[in-house]
């Protein structure tokens, strides 16, 4: 299937003509093109937005918010459409599509358009100078975002629900590796009604239709989503030129587990919180640190566990593990197998490819369990993002903390421990932006996302993401 860029409304080839093969990761088989799309493409998504700002930032809000909620409605009632679309596009389980990423997708616009009807400004009185003063939050104008292909439609509607339902006008684009939700969705918001030039879609490359979005001299506010290099090379470019930058980038989050834990809920929520999607979640704990005196028991229990995970076609019922995204992050994975081994991990279970009958050229790894012996080895210090997670004994609370903040990343922690005093510490110790106690993967979308060190810049969600997407005005009006 051939994808088109969606630009003021329409599908639409593009300029050059250039497309890209786009693969299906279940059987490494080419079944669609999308556009490679240019700077030429990106300016045409601009003027587009542009002509539309005027209009949709005028809009109010009681229809920006009925607009958002029909393309929620819309996406809930195509969710196995869209689940089979993301699972052949990314090679997760259908099931998995289906139960957490469609939703969330429809979720996030669902959210924004009620956050929108309460996000409010603030109001100061000075008493006794005769004044007032009031904030206006503006929307930006045309703004751009671009999302990564682990969660494909998730974090790309992540992005543009709060960005349009502010009133800004959006150049988008997926990663062009999973691109086919984000087709789907162009036809999702026409049949929503939402006006044309408000949302544009671009395929391509991240070094040229990304880098033309970023370095567009009238976008001028980047909301990204992926890897930390290439956060810092946006960074680069987006800085002197005075951009608004939400970077939400890599992770090497640290799972701290206690003797005084739930052992039972804490083995299963371990389990699900190494190898969910693959492992290909900036969220996952791939760092476990596990206190002595319960070391060994959890060993042996978490391989027996990580053993009886099924890796099949996405497709297929009862299964845990899909494929991985591409040939080259699969290669990826399997290099740092090979680093572990040569720095003296030891493999506990997996590390090899997997060949899936009828399937032979799809991309699967087995979950993989190491152990390490020195926080600083490679395997845990660089993001891997795929089916690998380290285990690692400690004796201390201070040692804990110190392996969990040893590492230049800071996005998430998980803490299992019953003590109050512990839990308080850590959560306030730890330098990282999120903390889960006793559970993972628990969002309430009115919180703040993000994270502290290589892990980012900014915070989405919530207000938070209302408010990246304005700019407040002060006014203050003296009388007598």
């Amino acid at each position: 299937m051939n994808i088109k860029n969606y630009i003021n409304g329409e599908f639409v080839d593009p300029v050059l003509g250039n497309y890209i093969d786009n693969y299906n990761p279940s059987n490494g088989e080419v079944y669609g093109q999308i556009p490679n799309s240019t700077s030429e493409d990106v300016e045409k998504a601009y003027e587009a937005a542009e002509k539309a700002f005027p209009n949709w930032s005028n809009t109010t809000l009681e229809t920006r918010s009925k607009i958002l909620s029909k393309i929620a409605d819309l996406i809930e009632g195509k969710l196995h459409l869209l689940a089979e679309a993301e699972s052949k596009d990314n090679g997760k389980p259908i099931s998995l599509a289906k139960a957490i990423d469609i939703p969330r997708a429809a979720a996030n616009f669902q959210f924004y358009a009620n956050a929108i009807t309460q996000f409010s400004s603030e109001a100061h009185e000075s008493i006794g100078l005769n004044a007032v003063n009031f904030t206006l939050r503006q929307p930006i104008g045309v703004v751009g975002c671009i999302s990564p292909w682990n969660l494909p439609l998730y974090l790309f509607t992540w992005k543009i629900a709060p960005a349009i339902a502010a009133g800004n006008c959006v150049v988008a684009k997926p990663s062009e590796i999973t691109p086919m939700t984000a087709f789907l969705l162009g036809e999702i918001c026409t049949e929503a009604g939402l006006p044309n030039g408000v949302l544009n879609i671009v395929h391509g490359l991240g070094t040229t239709t990304g880098q033309a979005i970023v370095a567009h001299p009238n976008i001028t506010a980047i909301s990204f989503t992926g890897g930390t290099k290439t956060g810092a090379s946006i960074a680069r470019i987006a800085a002197p030129m005075f951009k608004k930058l939400s970077l939400e980038l890599g992770g090497k989050n640290p799972n701290i587990i206690f003797a005084d834990c739930d052992y039972d809920k804490m083995l299963e929520t371990t389990v699900r919180s190494s190898f969910a999607n693959q492992g290909q979640i900036c969220l996952c704990g791939s760092r476990i640190f596990v206190e002595e005196k319960i070391y060994e028991k959890f060993k042996k229990d978490f391989i027996k566990n990580v053993k009886q995970l099924k890796v099949g076609h996405p497709s297929k019922r009862n299964i845990d593990i899909g494929a991985l995204v591409s040939k080259e992050h699969l290669e990826k994975i399997e290099s740092y197998v090979e680093i572990a081994e040569d720095e003296g991990g030891r493999i506990l279970c997996g590390g090899l490819e997997v060949t899936i009958p009828g399937y032979e050229n799809g991309y699967y790894f087995q979950p993989t369990v190491i152990e390490v012996t020195d926080n600083s080895c490679r395997v845990n210090q660089e993001e891997i993002f795929g089916p690998i997670v380290t285990i690692m004994p400690f004796k201390t609370d201070e040692e804990a903390l110190q392996l969990a903040n040893d590492v230049k990343y800071g996005l998430s922690a998980t803490l299992w421990t019953n003590n109050l005093n512990r839990t308080m510490q850590f959560s306030k110790q730890l330098h990282i932006g999120i903390v889960w106690v006793n559970t993972w993967m628990l969002r309430d979308l009115r919180t703040p996302f993000g994270g502290q060190k290589a892990s980012g810049i900014g915070r989405e969600g919530g207000f938070e993401a209302l408010r990246f997407f304005t700019e407040p005005k002060n006014i203050c009006i003296k009388y007598e």
